[in-house]
């Protein structure tokens, strides 16, 4: 499995407002019109399910498929091009802060991992950043 994580974001707001917040994807609302619309349009979403049309890639639905509270939440595609998992990893950092990394994981052969390589690690990095953006307090 090829892995491509993001940096780690640091938030000021405490690990159980952030997890509260991204455990429910209706939280989303907040940053809908933060998101390139050149780039993703249809984005839609409920309490365990996101989907969103990205170019030039296409339909993406994500669901959550396990959580871990305070600590991690965990995605896996129903509709991709490429099937893949995503998980969402909160620590504490001091008492009102966190730090967030998000990590995807995927079967790829060495052909379309360099095809992919350079667009999933920008991806990832911009929706860590646009995650560490949400207001959770």
């Amino acid at each position: 499995m090829t892995k491509f994580e993001s940096s780690v974001q640091h938030i000021p707001a405490p690990q159980s407002a952030v997890y509260e917040k991204i455990a429910d994807l209706n939280h989303l609302a907040a940053v809908k019109d933060r998101l390139p619309q050149d780039k993703v349009k249809n984005f839609s979403f409920d309490t365990d399910t996101l989907s969103v049309e990205v170019s030039p890639v296409g339909q993406i639905t994500l669901q959550i498929i396990e959580r871990e509270p305070c600590k991690c939440i965990k995605f896996a595609t129903t509709q991709s091009p490429l099937p893949f998992n995503l998980w969402v990893q909160l620590l504490p950092d001091g008492e009102q802060g966190c730090k967030m990394k998000l990590t995807i994981g995927m079967e790829l052969n060495p052909f379309m991992k360099t095809m992919v390589q350079k667009p999933l690690q920008e991806g990832v990095e911009k929706i860590a950043s646009l995650l560490a953006m949400v207001p959770y307090n």
